[in-house]
């Protein structure tokens, strides 16, 4: 049975940081594409970051660039997510989610509709 399991939210003042990590099981997890998305009640879900399975490169959206940093330690079996001077519109729920690696994947990894695997969330709350 695939789990995804997050960890790592709470509440910050504006400026401060939080890190995200995701516990992947049931699964082989280094073979499978990794990204972080987040939602706001009456928004659609959105993408935040994105990590292939080797961890090669790192995709942001452009609202998070230059504050969020992604990561992964596949012998850990362990999803990060580094969330550095947070502003009060990053609250929202977080969640990592699964993707099988392919020529899709690339063209468009921030895409929801890519992954097949999904945590229950981590609450993010920033405060000003």
């Amino acid at each position: 049975q695939v789990q995804l399991v997050e960890s790592g939210g709470g509440s910050v003042q504006a400026g401060g940081s939080l890190r995200l990590s995701c516990a992947p099981s049931g699964y082989t997890y280094r073979r499978y594409c990794m990204g972080w998305f987040r939602q706001t009640p009456g928004k659609e879900r959105e993408g935040v970051a994105a990590i292939p399975s080797g961890g090669t490169s790192t995709y942001y959206a452009e609202y998070v660039k230059g504050r969020f940093i992604i990561s992964r330690d596949n012998a850990k079996n362990t999803l990060y997510l580094q969330m550095d001077s947070l502003k009060p519109e990053d609250t929202a729920m977080y969640y990592c989610a699964a993707a099988p690696c392919g020529g899709s994947w690339y063209s468009s990894p921030l895409t929801q509709y890519q992954y097949n695997y999904w945590g229950q969330g981590a609450q993010v709350i920033v405060s000003s």
